[in-house]
């Protein structure tokens, strides 16, 4: 019975332990709606009378047990089911943060394309651990400068005599440097210091003049206290120097070379490569591969069908090279793409690019060009390692003629090393030390391919040389059907492919990269002026902005000039008018414009390859005609510094015909080679004699284009005055205007620039008065830079 008793009062002890402990885990977690029910103690504890009843068997006493292990399961399962769902959720929301960060990091891989450099491998600013180190530095520093002010207190001499030595607490005195005393007291003055100080166990100190005055004052004070000369308090001399200090020796060695470092840091990584200045010699090559967004196409490269031919070539090579080894043909080892600038040379190179499947390397020659000794040639090797790692592979290299000009020999003027000359040599041996089973291509840009060196052009290196040139009217409408694309073009112009082959006859001699700059300037001046659309003004202002600049509405010109000018400008036009082989005349303005063009007159030459010596001559009147009409006009002693520029075209083309293209009957049929020839070398290439004689030929064939110029002027007089006039009235007249003024060319014979304007005739219109839009609205049409034309500035 008893052992019953005892037996009951364990078990409900143990149950009473049990259920607080099971409802606090589940309590944790799962929330409060969900918790387990608590065992049925009341039942338990009716039914424990009935168990200690006397009479009771062994039977009795197995299931009192049986039921005391149920309890215990129930009580460990309820337990475990509340740190169950604990665990669960833990472990789901570790997963659920391990899959979101691989769904980011997929993403990122996916929109960057390849992975990024590891964070602080090229980062010129502090990250954490350079915070964490200079932190730490400067703690160092000011520990070392307060450590020996850390537990000191300065006092005064009749402090320390009053305080300490007449007390007898002094033990030892330190003279530090010879400026400051240093106080030591005894052992068991500790209790009795200086009541003032708010230090306990710490020192004292107190500056003096001289030791000389500080010895003299501490015998005089021991001898008033009566202190024999055996037991007066002992003094040291000591130097010290603070550890602060010391380092402060060194502090410009110090920033000197982390400003070193830093510099090396900054030159090995502002250009892509690797950091340090152990990393210079890394190439600086940007690889671009099908996974890269390069948005060029071949479709987007228009006029210039041969050379994209010829580019295509080498990417069909690259991708399909079966279909030309079975044939027994080997791949080109590169090309040399040559141009005047703007032509599209960089442009093809992108369409390469965007169109090859094969890795693409892209890097500037001036890339190579450093100021250490070494670096040009080591980019050169790690260009073409990284090639022949992602070999089949094309490598680019714009503006080649910064490391490929032609070697001098032993004409260079300035001794050393000529680092240029070594980046040279290391191209030419990896450029033919590479087998052609590796499919690499080495495509090159320049304009300027006379200056390079020879070795590098010849076969086996440089294999093909491809001209890109200015586009005829042809390639000019494909370009402007590319650029003419993205505009929002107004539905008064005529069809697209119509109005891109006017705009292409209207701008005779321009590049691709002028094409675009007048599309884009157009559209910039259709939304400055609020247009919904992009007009026909739109691009008439344009092509005139692009040539001759904006319009200078703040340069007022008095009466006076403003005649000048229109005088001048009508007899350049009256020139061009006359003149069988002068080029179609299509507008005269007198606004002026640019920098200093207080005047022009636009022409429309043709596409013409080959100049004759009648068109020579023609062209030279009609340049000479502004300044001939104001000698007739005005007279000989009024004439202005506004026909510089005019006389400056003269005699260049005079001399171009005389010493150039043979076209002299004195000198004959000899070239040489021109003014530009002439300013690359030392020595002029004929001798002082022939010399004079072309200063005489070229003086002579002026003059006789002034009197032609005079004679032809003086004949049409009347019909420059009427141009002049009406330029003084609208300040832009059209080809159209001069219709209604002189009548048709008095030609037969037209070229076909004239037969075109001849047939446009019903779209042209006149200009508007003056004074009244912002840009006079004409006809556009401009030549280029390149292209054979004259323009006219006026210069003050």
């Amino acid at each position: 019975m008893f052992t019953r008793s005892i037996r009951a009062a364990g078990l409900t002890s143990r149950r009473i332990q049990a259920i607080p402990r099971a409802r606090w885990s589940r309590a944790f977690a799962t929330p409060s709606d969900n918790l387990p029910k608590p065992p049925n103690s009341q039942n338990d504890s009716n039914k424990q009378p009935v168990d200690n009843k006397e009479g009771g068997s062994q039977p009795q006493e197995a299931k009192g047990k049986e039921k005391e292990k149920e309890v215990v399961n129930d009580e460990k399962q309820d337990a475990l089911k509340g740190l169950e769902g604990f665990f669960q959720r833990y472990h789901q929301q570790q997963k659920q943060q391990a899959s979101s960060s691989k769904e980011n990091q997929e993403n990122k891989q996916g929109s960057e394309g390849p992975k990024p450099p590891p964070p602080g491998g090229n980062n010129n600013g502090m990250n954490l651990n350079q915070i964490a180190i200079f932190t730490t530095t400067a703690a160092i520093f000011y520990a070392l400068s307060n450590s020996s002010n850390s537990g000191t207190r300065e006092i005064t001499w009749q402090e320390f005599r009053t305080a300490f030595l007449d007390k007898g607490l002094v033990d030892k005195l330190m003279v530090v440097n010879r400026s400051k005393v240093r106080v030591k007291l005894h052992s068991n003055a500790t209790g009795t210091m200086y009541p003032s100080t708010p230090i306990s166990g710490g020192e004292y100190y107190f500056s003096i003049g001289s030791v000389e005055a500080f010895e003299r004052k501490l015998d005089e004070a021991q001898r008033e206290l009566g202190i024999p000369s055996h037991e007066r308090i002992p003094v040291a001399y000591h130097d010290e120097v603070s550890a602060f200090s010391y380092l402060l020796n060194f502090a410009p060695t110090l920033l000197f070379a982390g400003l070193l470092f830093y510099l090396s840091r900054r030159a090995g990584s502002g250009g892509g490569g690797g950091g340090g200045i152990f990393n210079m010699g890394k190439s600086r090559a940007k690889l671009f591969n099908k996974d890269t967004d390069v948005k060029v196409k071949f479709k987007d490269v228009a006029g210039m069908d041969e050379a994209k031919q010829e580019i295509m070539e080498f990417v069909s090579f690259l991708k399909e090279p079966a279909r030309y080894e079975k044939l027994g043909a080997k791949i080109p080892r590169g090309a040399i793409l040559s141009g005047p600038p703007g032509t599209g040379k960089t442009l093809i190179a992108k369409a390469t690019a965007g169109e090859a499947n094969v890795p693409f390397l892209s890097v500037s020659g001036s890339e190579f060009v450093e100021m250490f000794v070494g670096v040009g040639s080591s980019r050169v090797r790690d260009l073409f390692a990284s090639a022949k790692k992602h070999a089949p592979c094309i490598i680019f290299v714009d503006e080649i003629d910064a490391i490929g000009k032609a070697r001098g020999g032993g004409k260079r003027m300035n001794g050393g090393n000529d680092e240029r000359e070594n980046t040279l040599n290391q191209l030419l041996v990896e450029m033919d030390g590479f087998g052609t089973n590796e499919h690499i291509v080495v495509l090159a840009g320049t304009n300027r391919p006379d200056v390079l060196d020879p070795a590098l052009m010849r076969p086996g290196r440089f294999d093909r040389h491809i001209a890109i040139d200015r586009p005829d009217v042809s390639g000019r409408k494909g370009i402007y059907m590319v650029h003419l694309r993205p505009l929002r073009l107004s539905e008064k112009l005529p069809e697209t492919e119509t109005w891109a082959h006017k705009l292409a006859v209207l701008t005779p001699g321009f590049s691709g990269a002028d094409i675009a700059n007048v599309c884009n300037e157009a559209a910039l001046h259709a939304a400055r002026n609020s247009h919904e659309f992009v007009e026909e003004s739109d691009f008439e202002s344009a092509i005139e902005r692009v040539i001759v600049g904006l319009e200078r509405k703040s340069r007022v010109l008095s009466p006076e000039e403003k005649k000048t000018v229109a005088y001048h400008e009508a007899g350049h036009a009256a020139c061009g008018w006359f003149l069988e082989h002068a080029d179609p005349l299509l507008k005269v303005s007198i606004i002026p414009r640019g920098v200093g063009a207080l005047g022009y007159a636009q022409y429309l030459p043709p596409d013409r390859y080959l100049l004759s010596t009648p068109q020579l001559l023609d062209r030279i009147c009609m340049t000479l005609g502004g300044r001939v009409s104001e000698e007739i006009f005005f007279g000989t002693e009024n004439i202005t510094s506004g026909a510089q520029d005019d006389l400056q075209k003269i005699t260049r083309m005079a001399f171009e015909a005389v010493a150039n293209y043979g076209m002299n009957d004195v000198v004959g049929p000899v070239s040489y080679g021109g003014r530009q020839a002439q300013a690359e070398q030392w020595q002029k290439p004929f001798s002082e004699k022939t010399g004079e004689m072309l200063d005489f030929e070229v003086r002579k064939m002026i003059t006789v284009a002034h009197q032609r110029t005079r004679d032809l002027l003086t004949k049409h007089r009347d019909d420059v005055e009427k141009i002049a006039k009406l330029l003084l009235e609208k300040e832009v007249i059209t080809r159209e205007d001069m219709i209604g003024l002189l009548g048709q060319r008095p030609f037969k014979s037209k070229d076909d620039m004239d037969k075109w304007l001849d047939e446009n005739r019903k779209q042209e219109r006149s200009a508007p008065p003056p004074l009244e839009e912002i840009e006079p609205e004409g006809g556009p049409g401009a030549p280029a830079p390149a292209a054979t034309r004259v323009k006219d500035d006026i210069n003050l």
